[in-house]
């Protein structure tokens, strides 16, 4: 059975963090185009789940790929070179970020919200006939949890008996709609009704995702499906340059360019009832309100929780290495882009 490993998970967790962090370096200045949908605070369900993983296990995502590939050893510079939109990238420049898949890590991901559900079932299901004992895993957000297409996938699960993990990554949003305006009831509960083996855990903590996964991934590779409701943060908001947490940190910046627009439709001759759009306004601010406080107070950073109680030579040692690894990355994908660039305008 896997040996829990504090100072490889950090490592794990930290190449992540460190490769999205890029990402987003490259998306402000311009050289990915794009909405771009990072996976910043979903770090320790990541890693705590496929800690576990061997070889043959298949891995299906959403549109926050970049995580689970990273952690499963897929090419950082093809995975760069394929947000550049390179011929050279993990699928020719053709998926982007949202839409990457490696065969030689059975590893797919789709935009479609709930899609990676049937997409790890069907996996499930050839592991169940052609690979005993692997596993197929499936990470997706609370908001897919109301598709159809997932839902059907676990009842398949349970009633095929496929070794299959479905990984709920809850942070109460589903872009800017708060999960109880649309959701009924309680997921760990709906879950159970499937007949689900199902947990909940705090994914801001990668040891508790860590053990809880453990228990989840044996209990798959024994033909009993499992699920995980892991309640964490995007830190970065639903996509880069959301406008909610962009109203959170520069406030007076955005209220500049909003407010106007905002005024001019509160005011207009035609359209809704003054208390309608009352209404819409204070929704506007509740939203914020919401946001703010599990932005600032309620959510905890999972690498800031995951570093305590390191060695400081260890964490040295590893941050420059991983940076460096990062940098090699970079600049390796960079300089082909700009060679290939060259070859289009000669």
């Amino acid at each position: 059975m896997k040996q829990y490993d504090r100072g490889n998970l950090y490592h794990q967790m930290l190449r992540v963090r460190l490769f999205e962090e890029m990402i987003q370096d490259l998306w402000d200045k311009g050289l990915i185009s794009g909405e771009m949908h990072l996976g910043i605070g979903e770090e320790g369900v990541i890693i705590g789940v496929l800690d576990h993983f061997k070889d043959g296990d298949a891995l299906l995502l959403d549109h926050r790929s970049t995580p689970a590939l990273v952690a499963r050893g897929v090419s950082l510079r093809s995975m760069l070179l394929e947000m550049f939109g390179s011929k050279n990238g993990l699928c020719a420049g053709q998926g982007g970020h949202m839409h990457m898949f490696s065969p030689e890590h059975l590893a797919a991901s789709s935009g479609i919200v709930g899609a990676s559900g049937p997409l790890a079932a069907g996996f499930a299901l050839a592991a169940q006939h052609l690979r005993p004992g692997r596993v197929a895993v499936a990470f997706f957000g609370e908001g897919a949890m109301n598709q159809g297409m997932l839902m059907e996938s676990m009842n398949l699960a349970v009633a095929w008996k496929l070794p299959v993990i479905f990984v709920c990554k809850d942070n109460n949003w589903a872009i800017t709609t708060r999960r109880s305006w649309v959701t009924g009831g309680n997921l760990l509960e709906r879950a159970h009704s499937f007949g689900l083996s199902a947990r909940q855990v705090r994914g801001t903590d990668v040891t508790a995702v860590w053990k809880a996964a453990r228990k989840a991934v044996a209990e798959a590779r024994r033909g009993h499906p499992a699920f995980l409701l892991a309640r964490c943060s995007h830190k970065e908001g639903h996509f880069l340059g959301d406008p909610l947490l962009l109203m959170l940190r520069k406030p007076i910046q955005q209220m500049v360019q909003i407010a106007p627009g905002l005024v001019k439709a509160f005011f207009h001759r035609h359209g809704a009832a003054i208390a309608t759009r009352m209404q819409s306004v204070g929704t506007i601010m509740s939203n914020l309100g919401v946001m703010g406080a599990g932005h600032w107070f309620m959510n905890q950073d999972p690498l800031v929780r995951a570093r305590r109680r390191l060695d400081p030579d260890f964490l040295q040692r590893t941050e420059s290495e991983v940076r460096q690894e990062m940098e090699h990355a970079r600049t390796s994908a960079q300089n082909e882009w700009g060679k290939e660039c060259a070859q289009w305008q000669s």
